[in-house]
């Protein structure tokens, strides 16, 4: 089983900030070898010790009032975290922003799978790799509409990323997707500048050159992995109709 996870919190850079919310939806093997979403999932109101800043009420809409009573982190979320029966990893949508909260020590040094990533190299073609856009593009089978809202909650958005991560391990092993998560994320296509939406493929040298030094790790990976490929004898250029045929 993995226990994929969802948070809502009242910013994004612990300790500063703190979480207001929990949600988890499992995703389990079957005995026909398929993986499935399995249980009911849920969530919890947990209180962050401090109050909510009006920017982040306005995207999840969780009160201060809301939360008054609720556990805190520490005392709740470890029950969340290291379910039983034990779970072979956690997953979320942009892992790395719940492993801020999520530390190892509330997992048990669990392994993470970040399911945007996975769909970095899985569905290249997606023409967005939010949770919402994927769903809306991929229409994953036997998603309940309803029980996915709203977006911004943490059952919610647990719910939706558990079947992508469903579809993506009946795609690729779970070694492959943790391999992958590891790393930095592999962007499809150039985010920004002149060269905006094209393949890294067509880039020429000097263009590639200056983004192998961008800030954004996400795209140093990328233009250091496409750079490989070129030294390994890859093609230069925009693909041809009978390259793509090929």
């Amino acid at each position: 089983m993995i226990r994929v996870v969802d948070l809502e919190t009242t910013g994004s850079a612990p300790p500063a900030h703190g979480v207001c919310e929990i949600g988890w939806q499992d995703v389990a093997l079957g005995e026909d070898g398929r993986w499935e979403i399995y249980g009911e999932g849920g969530s919890l109101l947990v209180n962050p010790g401090r109050l909510i800043p009006p920017v982040t009420q306005a995207i999840h809409h969780i009160l201060d009032e809301h939360v008054a009573d609720a556990p805190y982190w520490h005392d709740c979320a470890r029950q969340v975290l290291d379910p039983w029966p034990r779970r072979l990893a956690l997953a979320a949508h942009r892992a790395d922003f719940e492993q801020k909260f999520c530390t190892p020590a509330l997992t048990r040094d669990a392994e993470w799978i970040c399911t945007w990533k996975c769909a970095l190299r899985l569905w290249p073609d997606s023409p967005s790799f939010s949770n919402q856009v994927l769903r809306y593009w991929r229409k994953p089978h036997g998603m309940e509409h309803e029980r996915g809202l709203p977006a911004h909650r943490a059952f919610p958005d647990a719910y939706v990323t558990a079947f992508h991560l469903r579809d993506m391990l009946n795609e690729a092993s779970l070694a492959q997707l943790l391999e992958w998560s590891r790393d930095p994320g592999l962007i499809p296509r150039v985010r920004y500048g002149p060269d905006r939406g094209k393949e890294w493929s067509e880039l020429d040298h000097e263009t590639l050159m200056a983004f192998m030094t961008d800030r954004d790790p996400d795209i140093r990976f990328t233009a250091n992995h496409e750079m490989d490929r070129r030294s390994g004898g890859g093609r230069v250029g925009k693909a041809s109709a009978q390259d793509l045929l090929l």
